[in-house]
């Protein structure tokens, strides 16, 4: 019996298309909850034992760019769980967090999304993003970067296992940074 291999390699073809469909269907989805301010949905999206973790990122020499961005247990924007995650969505809900009160404007981009492994049940993300923010009469924020996410599959979508937000600049100009990444 012959195998034909142009079946098989289809068949992965198409796999490896839906998967990419499927994740670039999430994070529009997600993108959507974040304009539209449904952080209590966002945060649901988010794993139990979530790390949601933004570096530091300092000006190096290219002999040092293993040193650029700040480690895990060192400081950091962001160094949260999903509990730390669900206390910001609650303080923003009760309309006394003075940063989000009047709440930002924002446009959240994703784009270059690439799998860079698939064990199955979990899936190594990457993306770059613009996360666009306008607030008040005149303020305006930009911050652009990448994303490293680890996916798991979950009911017939995905769960944020990690999330590490890589931030081009390296000083910021915003007033705050109460927006999620």
């Amino acid at each position: 019996m012959t195998v034909d291999h142009s079946i098989r390699a289809d068949t992965d073809t198409l796999a490896a298309a839906l998967r990419q469909f499927e994740v670039e269907r999430f994070y529009t989805d997600e993108a959507a909850l974040l304009d539209a301010h449904r952080y209590h949905e966002w945060v649901q999206l988010f794993s139990d034992d979530t790390h949601y973790f933004m570096p530091v990122r300092r000006t190096r020499l290219r002999r040092e760019l293993d040193e650029e961005f700040t480690k895990p247990g060192e400081i950091a924007f962001f160094d949260d769980t999903k509990q730390v995650l669900l206390g910001r969505v609650a303080k923003i809900a009760t309309g006394t967090a003075w940063a989000e009160d009047p709440p930002s404007r924002t446009r959240h981009l994703v784009t270059n999304v690439r799998i860079e492994e698939d064990r199955g049940d979990e899936l190594e993300v990457s993306s770059n993003f613009v996360l666009y923010r306008t607030r008040l009469k005149s303020e305006e924020t930009s911050w652009v970067g990448s994303r490293r996410d680890l996916l798991r599959r979950h009911e017939g979508s995905f769960l944020i296992a990690r999330r590490h937000i890589l931030l081009e600049q390296t000083v910021l100009l915003s007033q705050n940074l109460s927006n999620f990444f």
